[in-house]
């Protein structure tokens, strides 16, 4: 890792140490240039503002799952287990600080925040993108459309189901996620056919 990625991964990292014993909302940058052992300025020159910290933390989740997609015998799986395989490993990536990741969403959540929420749900749809890619998805079209959006209903209530999950290895995260995989199979045999691949489909697709 060069030196400014590693600054800048330095810079996450005191961010969300000072927020563990405390909430994320009470973090102040000028305490994380001082926590991180640079100035309020070098700071800005990576993270423009709190939020660019925030996008940062989750990128390590991106990471973390596209990561998990090249492990030896990952295309050899189902969709099903790919989709599940991607998708808890973007999760597993942020459970070391699950209770600051809680506080990060549910900051994005509040009235007024319409300059981060916008951009939040642009982040959703470009997570979704890569959790089809890492899963080797190419349907196209009214698919495409159709996987899209049952993926990201997956992954948002898996999301929301993970944040207060405390079962060891978030184990009940996993059950959930396999549940809803499982309904998206179903749904999707009954209504184009079990040669369909979409979320959930036992089906490999073609090499």
């Amino acid at each position: 890792m060069d030196h400014e990625q590693d600054l800048k991964q330095r810079i996450v990292d005191a961010a969300l140490a000072l927020a563990e014993p405390r909430s994320w909302e009470v973090v102040r940058l000028h305490e994380v240039a001082e926590a991180a052992g640079i100035t309020l300025d070098e700071l800005r020159v990576y993270f423009r503002e709190k939020e660019d910290i925030v996008e940062a933390w989750f990128d390590r989740a991106d990471a973390a799952m596209l990561r998990a997609a090249t492990a030896p015998g990952f295309l050899t799986l189902t969709t099903r287990r790919r989709l599940q395989r991607v998708i808890m490993a973007w999760l597993n990536a942020l459970a070391p600080h699950r209770r600051v990741t809680r506080q990060m969403i549910y900051g994005k959540l509040e009235p007024g925040h319409l300059h981060i929420q916008i951009p939040g749900l642009m982040r959703v749809s470009r997570t979704v993108q890569w959790f089809r890619e890492a899963a080797h998805r190419d349907a196209a079209y009214v698919q495409r459309a159709f996987e899209e959006v049952a993926t990201t209903g997956i992954y948002l209530a898996t999301f929301c189901y993970w944040m207060h999950d405390d079962s060891p290895g978030s184990g009940a995260t996993k059950a959930f996620l396999e549940r809803l995989l499982g309904i998206a199979e179903r749904f999707a045999h009954a209504t184009v056919g079990p040669s369909a691949a979409v979320p959930g489909s036992g089906t490999v697709p073609p090499a």
